[in-house]
């Protein structure tokens, strides 16, 4: 298998110890076994496998939500890929979500064998938080509004509470998963920095130092908030000029971080002060990024197709250190 290397080139704003290398394969499948260098696995959109969010999993595989499918499902480290469970479909067929009109699963977390999925439906009766573990059936967990559209999800490993993003009216969501007010949401925030302008709101959330991040797709921004009470304070704005921002990781190192911009094409390195990237594009691969994981050096970036209608894959790329 062929590959190409990617220089990373980054200004002196952002710490001169990632400079590296990001290596993205071109393989019609995840062929290269662990430990290999790069691969591309290439996906079905006619089966709804749009892969939106992302979390690591156990033996060098990954779990992600297939947002046309309904489904969460786990892609080994040599590219098989397992169901893990499938929402069921909406009761009332006439509903619409809201944006994008088709019901679909969208943030992910996890908790040990218990996975947290969001459903977005545009009915009160499947729209919210479910739960599941596996060999178990999905339950729903927790309600949300049926007007809303829940996007991005991270669980605070300290207190075990769910944040969750609403990206059609611009909203973050709280909702415990212990203790008596476990699966009940409550509003954490509804800040003008959370709203949408034109379309899309908040989308991604991180949970660091303290502090909630969240994504503007529509402003392109990263804004942050102290996590010290039932409320937000104030929203503050962390990174910018990040046009179609739709989630995105921390690296480890400091305040860099990869955002996947879903609009773009393209996935970029930027910081809390202003340095920004391109590292990938679409000529790697990429087709409507969605999400980014990080493992060690290993860089896992979605792609769910959403616009561009082909090729909805899952890139596998490695970030070498200096």
């Amino acid at each position: 298998m062929r590959t190409r290397l990617h220089r990373i080139v980054v200004g002196a704003s952002v710490a001169s110890a990632l400079l590296g290398t990001l290596t993205v394969g071109t393989a019609e499948a995840a062929t290269t076994p662990p430990g290999g260098r790069s691969s591309v696995l290439h996906l079905d959109l006619r089966a709804g496998q749009m892969p939106e969010n992302i979390v690591l999993d156990r033996h060098g595989s990954v779990v992600v939500t297939f947002a046309g499918a309904r489904q969460v499902a786990r892609i080994t480290a040599a590219g098989r890929t397992e169901v893990l469970a499938t929402l069921p479909a909406p009761a009332d067929a006439t509903a619409k979500t809201p944006l994008l009109g088709f019901p679909l699963t969208t943030g992910l977390a996890r908790q040990g064998h218990t996975f947290y999925v969001l459903y977005a439906t545009g009915t009160e009766a499947e729209t919210g938080v479910w739960s599941f573990t596996e060999g178990r059936e999905p339950r729903k967990f927790a309600d949300l509004p049926a007007d809303s559209l829940p996007n991005g999800l991270v669980m605070d490993p300290g207190t075990g509470t769910l944040y969750i993003t609403e990206s059609a009216k611009g909203a973050v969501y709280t909702v415990p998963t212990r203790g008596r007010a476990a699966g009940r949401a409550t509003l954490f925030s509804d800040s003008e920095a959370l709203a949408p302008a034109g379309f899309f709101g908040v989308n991604g959330a991180k949970i660091r130092n303290g502090d909630l991040y969240v994504s503007n797709t529509d402003k392109g921004i990263v804004s942050r908030t102290p996590l010290r009470g039932p409320r937000a304070g104030t929203f503050t704005t962390f990174a910018d000029g990040l046009t179609g921002i739709d989630d995105f990781e921390f690296t480890g190192r400091g305040d860099e971080f990869l955002a996947s911009l879903v609009t773009e094409n393209t996935v970029v390195l930027a910081d809390g002060r202003g340095a920004r990237r391109v590292v990938l594009t679409r000529a790697d691969g990429l087709s409507n990024p969605t999400s980014v994981a990080i493992r060690g050096t290993e860089v896992y970036v979605p792609s769910a197709a959403y616009t561009t209608q082909s090729d909805p894959n899952l890139l596998l790329g490695h970030l070498a250190r200096h």
